[in-house]
């Protein structure tokens, strides 16, 4: 009997602790309300959508008033004109920034740009000029690029000279604008070209332009190369633009192994001061997970 009421009792404690720690994170959510953000962090669409609705420039309204500095959206590209006209005018009025949109000629999870073929690097190429016009109506600076699967009939290096070239056609396009691309190496699936930091690091110093750069998703490169410090450090000049999600789930930051502050903190140091996109889920649903959500980057920049 001792021993059973020692169990009760002990679960009825875990469940006052586990009920008072999401309290205190709640309410470390609501007590720095409005207060911006010490780092740039880019929510996208969804994130908050139990707080700003459906709408996605309600969503931004509202990011903006817990202190979001700035957004990105991968399917910006996919929006209507007017929608996009909006969206810009929006951010605008607000003072936020615009984080990236995908280069998405509909060739990204594809074999495409290592092939070298004509087909695919004509279509690359009006979907960068396309991108030219989508920038400018929401402000934008950084554009995701990946270049697409392996092609399993050509040697890896000939593949990355055609995936050189095919960047090097839209350096061409983009610098005149000061725009970047920034690529992206993913851990999706091995079937995509693109998937080391120091690969992508090599292919940006071939391309030789400042349109050209490293998209660095914390997430992806936890997974594919980690040692994320030291790997961020020898790949620094040729990175403009960080991606966040926590491994594994790919959820906010504490929720899984990567010591997030002490990587800020080392990014921030370096003097980075441009955007660090969102581009996870939320690890708890509803209005609770999205202040949890807040919670988590609160205690993450607090260096």
């Amino acid at each position: 009997m001792q021993r059973r009421n020692f169990i009760k009792n002990a679960v009825a404690g875990a469940t006052s602790v586990a009920a008072l720690s999401t309290a205190i994170s709640t309410e470390a959510a609501s007590m720095t309300v409005g207060k911006p953000f010490k780092l740039n962090f880019a929510p996208h669409d969804g994130t908050f959508k139990n707080h700003g609705g459906a709408d996605f420039t309600d969503q931004i309204k509202w990011m903006n008033d817990q202190g979001f500095k700035a957004i990105e959206d991968n399917g910006m590209l996919g929006r209507s004109v007017a929608d996009q006209e909006k969206i810009g005018k929006l951010l605008a009025s607000l003072g936020m920034t615009m984080g990236v949109f995908v280069v998405d000629g509909g060739e990204n999870w594809k074999t495409s740009l290592t092939t070298g073929k004509k087909e695919f690097i004509d279509n690359f190429v009006e979907t960068c000029k396309t991108c030219v016009e989508t920038a400018k109506r929401v402000n934008a600076k950084w554009m995701t690029v990946v270049p697409g699967f392996y092609d399993r009939k050509l040697p890896h290096d000939i593949q990355t000279a055609n995936v050189i070239e095919a960047l090097r056609r839209g350096a061409e396009i983009f610098e005149p604008h000061g725009l970047i691309m920034v690529l992206e190496p993913l851990s999706d699936t091995p079937e995509l070209f693109l998937r080391g930091s120091d690969q992508s690091f090599m292919i940006c110093k071939a391309v030789k332009s400042p349109a050209c750069k490293i998209l660095y998703d914390i997430y992806h490169m936890q997974r594919n190369d980690g040692d994320l410090i030291n790997t961020i450090e020898r790949c620094w000049d040729e990175i403009a633009y960080f991606q966040i999600g926590d491994n594994p789930g790919r959820n906010e930051p504490t929720t899984g192994e990567i010591n997030y502050k002490n990587i800020f903190k080392f990014v921030y140091d370096k003097g980075f001061r441009g955007v660090w996109g969102m581009e996870h889920g939320n690890s708890k649903k509803g209005k609770e997970g999205e202040l949890a959500v807040i919670a988590a980057y609160r205690e993450s920049e607090s260096f």
